[in-house]
């Protein structure tokens, strides 16, 4: 297995992966497959340029995908997991954690404190994922954006202490 982050040229790849995640876990990925069918070319490069994105390769076989964004509403310190999915046939071999370890890595790399997202209620293999990942429960709760009847869950981690304000130690 190995974990590539891909750029716009490879927007095929990123595309033809997504839709299969999509024809195959939608309620999981809270997005719809026809709509992302009719996505062109410019969208899916300007949707690589935007958000760093990972494919996990098995031999030659694209068996899973992660990307990370700044969520307009969240502190600029903090970054969001989007998208993690893992195919159906390459479940359990740790190309999740290792997708969610790349993402983590990154997040750390750009100096974010913590890293975010959210997860639908349902969703119970991908909520197990991120709570052994270290992932904690916020309690922030919202109705899933493309579908009412669903929650979603917002689980951060923190990558970095926060540093510490009007308080200072005499070490003398």
């Amino acid at each position: 297995m190995r974990i590539v982050r891909v750029g716009e040229r490879e927007w095929e790849q990123v595309r033809e992966i997504r839709l299969r995640a999509l024809h195959e876990d939608a309620d999981a990925l809270g997005a719809r497959v026809a709509r992302e069918e009719r996505f062109g070319p410019k969208h899916w490069q300007m949707r690589l340029r935007s958000s760093p994105t990972w494919l996990a390769w098995s031999a030659d076989d694209a068996v899973g995908i992660v990307s990370m964004i700044s969520e307009p509403a969240s502190p600029v310190d903090d970054r969001h997991l989007v998208g993690l999915w893992v195919a159906p046939e390459a479940r359990r071999t740790g190309i999740g954690w290792a997708l969610v370890d790349t993402v983590r890595t990154a997040a750390a790399e750009e100096d974010a404190r913590t890293l975010s997202l959210w997860v639908n209620d349902e969703n119970e293999p991908a909520i197990d994922l991120f709570v052994r990942a270290g992932f904690e429960r916020t309690g922030e709760r919202q109705r899933s954006p493309r579908d009412d009847d669903r929650v979603e869950e917002r689980y951060v981690y923190e990558l970095q202490a926060p540093t510490s304000t009007g308080s200072s130690v005499d070490m003398s």
